[in-house]
């Protein structure tokens, strides 16, 4: 049999968006609709591709269809291809127009009021007809993003340990994690309890469990004996994060360069809490064996000199 690699070559675009429509949707017929083709044409569409793996890609079920183990490999690598084809189409498009390309940022919150929105600046000073998207999430999010394509760099950490595997990292830097509580909290006009009774007393809004933050937090707690927080309410938007701390009595934990602006106007208090300590530094995570062109290398050389500044 040939190689996965000879394989892929012998798809097709229509192939791929046929692989990628289906997966979406497990109707045939719905299918060929988004494709505009007829339903016959989609099945013998869908059995040339089945044919050129020599396996069934796809099971055919009572109400509608559901890709096989070698089918759902073949959805992921078809939705991650045309991603990447259209942004491709996007940036000449915008080269015709008279434009310099695009770049997409991933950043941490942590990472992005500093690090970040001054690289950004420096590169639009250099390129102002470059358009730059930011896209801030937590860890585990950017690196979906940068395994499909969405984003050309993140700067993050690793989720998993495994993801070495796939990403190239560079340290560039951390985060000051405080804990805050809004003005007037009844913890800021007395001796602060110890962290055992905060932690079973006061709720306390934290980041989801599948992002480093929090599991670096979670390892502190284990590490001194601690439960977790009884009373948690999980959150992934800095906005929202900030918005129910203010309003609650609630404790957020954070990086510190996001809640600065609200510190410095009073909106919120920091605790004096050390929490935060075992976290990894953060840094720029690229996709293994790709090659980087401008403008992605030169924003990379600027976080880097950037970073050497921040420490």
């Amino acid at each position: 049999m040939e190689s996965f690699q000879l394989l892929v070559a012998r798809l097709r675009y229509k192939h791929l968006l046929m692989l990628s429509t289906l997966g979406k949707v497990g109707n045939l017929h719905q299918t060929a609709m988004v494709m505009h083709m007829s339903q016959p044409a989609a099945t013998r569409m869908l059995s040339e591709i089945e044919r050129v793996f020599a396996c069934q890609l796809f099971e055919r079920m009572a109400k509608g269809m559901r890709p096989t183990k070698v089918g759902e490999m073949l959805v992921e690598f078809a939705d991650n291809a045309l991603t990447r084809l259209d942004r491709c189409a996007e940036e000449v498009h915008r080269y015709q127009l008279g434009g310099r390309g695009q770049l997409t940022v991933g950043a941490i919150m942590g990472a992005a009021p500093d690090l970040v929105a001054q690289a950004i600046i420096e590169m639009k000073r250099q390129r102002p007809l470059l358009q730059i998207r930011l896209m801030g999430e937590t860890s585990d999010q950017l690196v979906a993003l940068l395994e499909q394509g969405k984003v050309d760099i993140a700067i993050a950490r690793y989720a998993t340990s495994i993801q070495h595997n796939q990403f190239d990292f560079e340290p560039l830097g951390n985060e000051s994690m405080v804990t805050v509580v809004r003005r007037g909290h009844p913890l800021t006009n007395e001796a602060l309890p110890p962290l055992e009774q905060l932690l079973e007393d006061w709720p306390w809004i934290l980041q989801p469990i599948t992002t480093p933050a929090r599991q670096a937090l979670e390892k502190e707690f284990e590490l001194d004996g601690l439960m977790s927080p009884r009373d948690i309410i999980e959150c992934g938007s800095i906005f929202a994060a900030l918005q129910l701390v203010q309003k609650s009595d609630a404790l957020l934990v954070m990086a510190e360069s996001v809640l600065r602006d609200h510190l410095s106007i009073g909106l919120i208090e920091m605790l004096p809490l050390s929490l935060g300590r075992t976290l990894s530094p953060f840094g720029l995570l690229t996709r293994k064996d790709t090659f980087y062109g401008e403008p992605v290398t030169t924003f990379c050389d600027i976080l880097r000199r950037n970073a050497v500044q921040w420490e």
